[in-house]
């Protein structure tokens, strides 16, 4: 290399070194602070930044940096209970030294915690105790500022709750003592007086009439005050189709505490509504889906919905009329469809009709139907056969989970009961039995142990005059994975049929990452046949990824069967009904 060249790489070296190192040299130490682990996050979440760029800033501002440390340090100590810290600022350092001693932390000494109003008859003695062992901030804990608030804002709210509407802070009082480090804490609830409930105030209807409104509302007039009340009865209406918004609530400032008007607030929704969608399953392929709604066919509130569903193996349409609830509760349907398949070489065509009574009660919802079904089924390389029956089904379901669409804790239990008789327009006699339970089991705070078993049994002379909805096929995302869907069953000709007998086991291990995204481990058996003698448990194995979808749990699986000796990829949405 020429002397030339090797001047102009060694300029270019010195050159770029500068243009490096030039975002370090522009960056400087304000202050260097030195606190202990308990405090040091608060500290520097909340001070000012210790580094600044060397154009932001010169010594003079020194002296009004370390003035407002001392202001603001002793100011964020206390919100945590330290109200005797030390604050020793070396100013001639360079950069500055903020040591920062917090002392003792105070703690809790004493409550007293009094009541005004109607809540100290003699009748809510219970009451008030209940009350004053909820209180979240007792003797012997740590004084923080916020649980302070919070506690105050609890006491306040259960007292609230039920009867006393109008409950309020009247006073409220933390004592603190610096040199002792302790906290005697006072606080006066004045409830004001028991309300009941009176009739409804109902604003916004112009499509409905009120008569809708009372059949979704529980509370009798002379009820009682309780705030669990109005929000039953404003998500009641929240969730049905009718209305976009509600609010329910009663007016505590007129003076008034016997039969108060329940105001009930509504913004009506669109009553008619179309729909288009595309989709893919592993269970049945590509989808594509049109579907019409309307809340109110012949203007009165009768809920239709209906489709047409088109997918590579099952084709199906659809109409059902859902009547608004009874006074009891219950809520009566009626419904047709048609719908064709070609699922594991079983040809089905099948046409019902049928009404439906449903009752919710909190947690536990309970159904009664009865169907007419004609159905004609063709294995390949079989014989068609036809069969119909008039059908009665019931099933009781409880969800008693933290959350339905993303259960982490708690239990989904669904029993059906079903029959048919060939005295009243069936082929066969028989009676359906089916039960499934899922389980959700916290692990740590991130991990869910899901078990899930499924059993069931059709009491049948035979297989052959039972329609297939009646009888049990498996496999497949949900099911079985690592097998093709419904291909775990009776094998008749080519094709995959239903038999009398069903047992399904599974169990899951999600771990949740940061986010909504989780990773998933399990393992699957189960099977179908038309006889317990002989019965194979097929097993499946595998492991996928979990997202938190508004809908549930989008699950990616891939399982090996060891029975098809073949690995499988199967989505779903893991909802816990």
């Amino acid at each position: 290399m020429s002397a030339t060249l090797r001047a102009r790489a060694v300029l270019f070296v010195i050159v770029l070194s500068g243009l490096l190192a030039a975002p370090l040299a522009h960056a400087r130490d304000l202050y260097i602070l030195d606190a202990p682990d308990d405090v040091r996050p608060l500290l520097e979440r909340f001070l000012p930044e210790s580094t600044v760029e060397e154009d932001g800033g010169d010594d003079t501002g020194r002296l009004g940096l370390a003035r407002r440390l001392r202001r603001m340090i002793p100011e964020l100590l206390a919100t945590e209970g330290y109200f005797s810290p030390t604050v020793d600022i070396d100013f001639r350092a360079t950069p500055m030294t903020v040591k920062v001693i917090p002392g003792k932390r105070t703690e809790v000494q004493q409550v007293s915690i009094e009541f005004r109003g109607a809540i100290t008859g003699a009748e809510f003695e219970a009451r008030r105790q209940q009350l004053r062992t909820a209180w979240s901030l007792p003797v012997g804990r740590p004084f923080r500022q916020q649980d302070w608030n919070n506690a105050k804002n609890q006491l306040q709210e259960g007292t609230a709750a039920t009867d006393f509407a109008a409950a309020r802070i009247a006073e409220s009082l933390a004592d603190i003592d610096p040199e002792t480090s302790e906290a005697h804490l006072s606080i006066v609830i004045d409830s004001g007086p028991a309300f009941t409930l009176g009739a409804l105030e109902i604003e916004g209807l112009s499509d409905y009439t009120p008569e809708l409104i009372e059949r979704f509302n529980r509370i009798r007039v002379g009820d009682p005050y309780t705030l669990n009340a109005l929000l039953s009865l404003q998500s009641a209406l929240q969730s049905t189709p009718y209305f976009s918004a509600v609010e329910v609530d009663i007016d505590t400032t007129t003076g008034e505490h016997e039969r108060v008007p329940v105001r009930v607030r509504l913004s009506e929704a669109k009553p008619r509504r179309a729909g288009f969608g595309v989709g893919y399953s592993s269970n049945t392929g590509y989808r594509a889906e049109v579907t019409y709604r309307d809340s109110n066919i012949f203007n009165r509130a009768w809920q239709l919905s209906s489709g047409v569903r088109i997918e590579q193996k099952e084709q199906q349409a659809f109409a059902d009329v859902f009547f608004p609830p009874e006074p009891d509760g219950h809520r009566n349907s009626v419904g047709g469809l048609i719908d064709r398949s070609h699922i594991e070489g079983l040809r089905i065509d099948k046409k019902s009709v049928g009404v439906a009574r449903t009752h919710p009660r909190g947690n536990i919802e309970t159904r009664i139907g009865l169907s007419m079904q004609s159905e004609t089924v063709h294995p390949d390389g079989g014989e068609e056969s036809h069969t119909q029956a008039l059908a009665l089904n019931w099933s009781w379901t409880q969800r008693a989970v933290d959350n339905l669409l993303n259960p982490t804790s708690g239990y989904v239990l669904n029993v059906q009961f079903g029959g048919a008789s060939k005295a009243v327009l069936s082929d066969a006699n028989f009676v359906r039995s089916y039960g499934r339970l899922v389980t959700y089991w916290p692990i740590l705070k991130t991990d869910v142990l899901q078990v899930r078993g499924e059993v069931g049994y059709t009491a049948a002379k035979n297989r052959q005059d039972v329609p297939e909805d009646f009888l049990f096929r498996t496999g497949g995302a949900q099911t079985v994975r690592g097998y093709s869907y419904l291909s775990l069953g009776v094998k008749d000709a080519d094709a995959t049929v239903g038999g009398r007998y069903m047992a399904v086991g599974s169990v899951e291990y999600t771990h949740w990452m940061k986010g909504n995204l989780g990773i998933a481990a399990f393992v699957d058996a189960g099977n179908a046949a038309d006889e317990l003698k002989g019965f194979d448990f097929k097993l499946g194995i595998g492991t996928g990824v979990r997202w938190r979808s508004p809908a549930g749990p989008l699950a990616v699986d891939l399982a090996y069967g060891y029975d098809d000796r073949r690995l499988r990829l199967h989505l779903s949405i893991a909802i816990a009904f």
